[in-house]
């Protein structure tokens, strides 16, 4: 059944694991819904896909950015968060992909907010196989069996499909979350924000299944 017919509201959430904005937006996010029917599909969105040369936190960008903005928001919402030294910057084509080895067997809920942890508060490089390993045995998961399919590169085209996903629906910047069918955010939300939209996503699909009643005499 479609989250029409149940009344549970579908949210997606693009981000990338290299986007601090990306974890802040983590707790308003479960704040406004911890007690909503939902259901939160992350997306993801690689900001700088190989072979396009990453960001180093030794170059005047990052620090420039986190203390213009990542610190003082992140003080504000009480998110303990710091610059990465892993230089280069990850690629995050591999955490992508091991996000759909959680979601199959059981984890996907849990094992995006772990990979934002892992790098943004104990400064783990997630673009290495043995460390999304560790995260993925600190979930539950299989590790021998999640570094193989990760080695065959048993998920590359379901994470090329989403990746495909995220153009159709324009998404150019991390986080951006779809609430319902229409409802777009940009940016770090408030959970007021997300909760406004989350209400009138079912307020709209009640109409809608009234109307389809209507029509079909349910």
């Amino acid at each position: 059944m479609t989250g029409t017919e149940t009344g549970r509201v579908g949210i997606k959430v693009w981000s990338d694991y290299v986007c601090p904005f990306c974890m802040l937006a983590e707790g308003p996010l479960h704040e406004a819904t911890h007690d909503l029917d939902v259901e939160i599909e992350w997306m993801p969105f690689e900001l700088r896909p190989h072979p396009t040369p990453t960001l180093r936190p030794e170059d005047e960008y990052l620090p420039a950015i986190w203390a213009r903005s990542v610190y003082p928001t992140a003080r504000r919402m009480n998110v303990d968060i710091t610059l990465p030294t892993v230089s280069p910057q990850p690629y995050t084509r591999l955490a992508f992909e091991g996000y759909r080895y959680a979601a199959e067997h059981g984890k996907g809920a849990e094992y995006t907010p772990r990979v934002l942890r892992a790098f943004f508060q104990e400064n783990r490089d997630i673009g290495r196989l043995d460390v999304l390993g560790a995260v993925a045995a600190e979930l539950g998961l299989d590790e021998t069996a999640f570094t193989a399919a990760l080695t065959a590169g048993t998920y590359t085209e379901a994470h090329q499909e989403a990746l495909r996903t995220a153009a159709a629906y324009r998404v150019s910047v991390v986080p951006t979350l779809v609430v319902g069918e229409r409802h777009r955010i940009e940016g770090v939300p408030s959970a007021a924000q997300i909760r406004k939209a989350v209400l009138d996503a079912q307020a709209e699909q009640a109409v809608a299944r009234g109307a389809a009643c209507g029509i079909d005499g349910c």
